[in-house]
Order: C-alpha cells, then sequence, then structure tokens
C-alpha cells in the first residue's frame, strides 16, 4: 500500500450512523495509530427549526480534506420536532441532510466520497410508462454538487450506474462477511452442492444468487413470481404465487439470497414451500438490508412454526432494537469492512481486492471443512 495519502482524512457519520462511524473511527486509528484524543470523525450537526427546516453545521475546517459521507438513508429511527409533533426522517429527510453537509464544505474538501449502503430511490432505477426515475436523479445530483466517489452495497439493480459513467461508483457484495457470519451462527452447516443449494426467491434475484454460487461452488435454483400487473398494492404488483425452478431440494439446506427484507412476505412464502412442498432440511437468508418494514410478528411465527431457521443481515442500516431478542436473527457486522475500503482509497489504492473476495472465501471454506473433518473425527474417538 502507498504510504502517501491523497489527502488528509476525514470522517463524517450523518444521523442515525453515529455508531457505526464511531467503530470505523477505531479501526482506523488502531491501523495508523493515531493515538491520545484524536479522531478521523469530523463533528457535524444538522439541526431543524419548529416548522421542520433545517440546516447543516461543521465544527471544523474542510479544506484540503479527503472526506467519507457515511449515511443511512432508511433511519427512521432518527426524529425531529414538526410543528411541535415528533416525526421520523424519511428517505427524503436524509437525502436533504446529506446535501446539507455537502453544502457546508462548500467546496473546500480535496475529495468527497459518499458511502450510502442502500441506494436511496434504489428501487426507483427503471422508468415503466410515465414515471420518475429517482435514483438516476440522485446520483446525478450529487455528482453535480461535488460528490467524486459513491460506494453502495448490493445495489438493487447496480446498471443505474450508468447514469454517471463519468464518475466514482462502487457497488460492494457482502459475500465474505455473510459467509462467515453463517459459519459462526450454524457451525455444522456444509457448504457442499450435496448437502446446501442456493436459491433466488426471483427472477430478479438471480445475477445476486450466481455471485455467491460462484463463490461457494453451490447449485442454483429460482422461484419465479406471478404478478398481478392489472393492480398496484402500496407502490408494487402483487404476487399471485411463486413457481421453483430447479432440482430436487429433499433434505437439503437451503440459503435464500436476496438484497432486501422489507414487508417479508415473498420470503417467507418462498421459505414455506421450500419446507412444506419440496421437503427442504433448513432455511437460512441471506439479505444485505433488513427493513423489516411490517414488524417482527411474521417472522418469529414462521421461526415457531420451522418454517425458517436463520435470517442474516448487515448492520449497514438501522433495525429496531427488538431484533438482537429474536433467535432467527444474525447480525452480519459490516463496520471493519468499511473501515477497509476508507483506508485503501485514502491511501489513492485499487479496492479491487476488497470487492473480490474469492481467494477469502475459499480459505475460509476450507478451514471450515477441516473444523468439520476434525469434530467428526472427535465424535468417532469418543464413540469408540
Amino acid at each position: 500500500m502507498k504510504e502517501s495519502l491523497y489527502g488528509e482524512l476525514t470522517v463524517i457519520g450523518m444521523k442515525g450512523c453515529e455508531k457505526f462511524a464511531d467503530r470505523v473511527d477505531y479501526y482506523l486509528k488502531e491501523w495508523r495509530r493515531h493515538g491520545g484524543e484524536a479522531t478521523y470523525l469530523a463533528h457535524v450537526d444538522c439541526p431543524r427549526f419548529g416548522s421542520g427546516e433545517g440546516k447543516a453545521m461543521i465544527k471544523e475546517s474542510m479544506r484540503g480534506q479527503d472526506v467519507y459521507i457515511i449515511c443511512d438513508m432508511f433511519n427512521y429511527g432518527v426524529t425531529y420536532k414538526l410543528h411541535n409533533m415528533v416525526v421520523p426522517m424519511s428517505p427524503d429527510d436524509h437525502y436533504a441532510d446529506l446535501k446539507r453537509i455537502i453544502a457546508a464544505i462548500g467546496g473546500k474538501a480535496r475529495r468527497i466520497t459518499v458511502i450510502m449502503p442502500m441506494l436511496y430511490e434504489g428501487r426507483q432505477h427503471k422508468r415503466t410508462a410515465r414515471e420518475s426515475l429517482d435514483c438516476a436523479m440522485m446520483l446525478q445530483e450529487l455528482v453535480n454538487i461535488g460528490v467524486s466517489n459513491i460506494i453502495t452495497f448490493d445495489a438493487h439493480d447496480p446498471r443505474v450506474a450508468n447514469a454517471i459513467p463519468l464518475s466514482g461508483f462502487d457497488n460492494v457484495m457482502p459475500n465474505y462477511q455473510m459467509i462467515k457470519a453463517l459459519i459462526r451462527a450454524v457451525p455444522d452447516v456444509v457448504i457442499e452442492p450435496t448437502h446446501t443449494v442456493m436459491i433466488s426467491p426471483d427472477e430478479g434475484a438471480m445475477s445476486r444468487c450466481i455471485n455467491y454460487s460462484s463463490s461457494l461452488g453451490l447449485d442454483i435454483g429460482m422461484f419465479y413470481k406471478r404478478r398481478d400487473y392489472s393492480t398496484i398494492v402500496n407502490g408494487k404488483n402483487p404476487i399471485l404465487e411463486h413457481k421453483y425452478l430447479g432440482q430436487e431440494l429433499e433434505g437439503k439446506d437451503v440459503i435464500i439470497v436476496d438484497d432486501m427484507i422489507s414487508s417479508g412476505g415473498s420470503l417467507l412464502d418462498v421459505a414455506t414451500q421450500l419446507k412444506q412442498v419440496y421437503g427442504c432440511k433448513r432455511v437460512f437468508n441471506f439479505a444485505t438490508f433488513g427493513l423489516f418494514t411490517d414488524g417482527f410478528k411474521e417472522f418469529d411465527e414462521a421461526y415457531e412454526k420451522g418454517i425458517i431457521d436463520k435470517i442474516l443481515t448487515t448492520n449497514l442500516v438501522y433495525r429496531k432494537p427488538e431484533i438482537y431478542t429474536k433467535p432467527w436473527y444474525v447480525e452480519v457486522n459490516m463496520c471493519k469492512y468499511v473501515s477497509y475500503i476508507i483506508d485503501t482509497l485514502n491511501h489513492d489504492n485499487t479496492i479491487s481486492e476488497l470487492l473480490k473476495p474469492d481467494k477469502r472465501i475459499a480459505a475460509l471454506l476450507e478451514k471450515h471443512k477441516a473444523d468439520l473433518a476434525e469434530q467428526g473425527q472427535m465424535a468417532i474417538k469418543f464413540d469408540s
């Protein structure tokens, strides 16, 4: 790694990202031996007036800094007062605050990188009839007001990067962290084709599923969503049924892969079929973002009925603290990985190795296979 820095490092954690940014700052200080009371975090604030209007304030100079802004567009746990009412911040509110911070920097920074794990309006990435293209507009707006790089995780459709072809856009996949967390949570899982199958819950998630299966050497199955395109409910066409396409699943573990869990109805429907119709042994779910917009009741019921076994989501977006009490939930911590990305980019080095963790995944699987073999030998000796 180069020793010289692109610029003095500054990290900004937007509202709701303070704990995540603190942890990123901890790793950066550890690696760089940044001692004493020093920090890479900038002191910022986005206060609001009683009318709901806001502004951004930065407490120190940003001149010549290499700035990394960490933001969570979906943190409804942050609230503000509007006409004496407590209002949760919407994605639009978070996006407005992000632009305010960039405006407060005032063009003085040497470079601005926005780390937006779940893209604002990422699901509104293509036009059907007379519709807005919100995600593309957002990317162009950020570039126009001075952002050099945008880093996101598991974009709903990474082709949205075509909106800013001359600017930096990196779509990061959390494959290694997901697999590592699964092995820790379920030590007896056997990640081999004869025991485990990757499942895409719909045709849209197929490329994501292929990405995982290529790293793990597993076969793939897919569910096809038959939708009612004559109606729109909660902004989308309702699903009439799921049809499975793939090999036999009897007695096997399956891993359902998707970018997000919104209400979770689609996931639970697929999981129910996998268990009750196709006879799967266990059902695990990898979802980069766990929104759980309708709460946890249906997931609790599905777990009690044996429909789901483990659901793994990252800590890149806000989840209610209640989720940590759920026996079916596993958090995938991404703080260290984000710290690696920031540290590498600040040294103006390539992040290709971080974006393609195949070697690390292979090493992890080899170690896990060896551990399983050793446990098997120990069991044989014990029995004898």
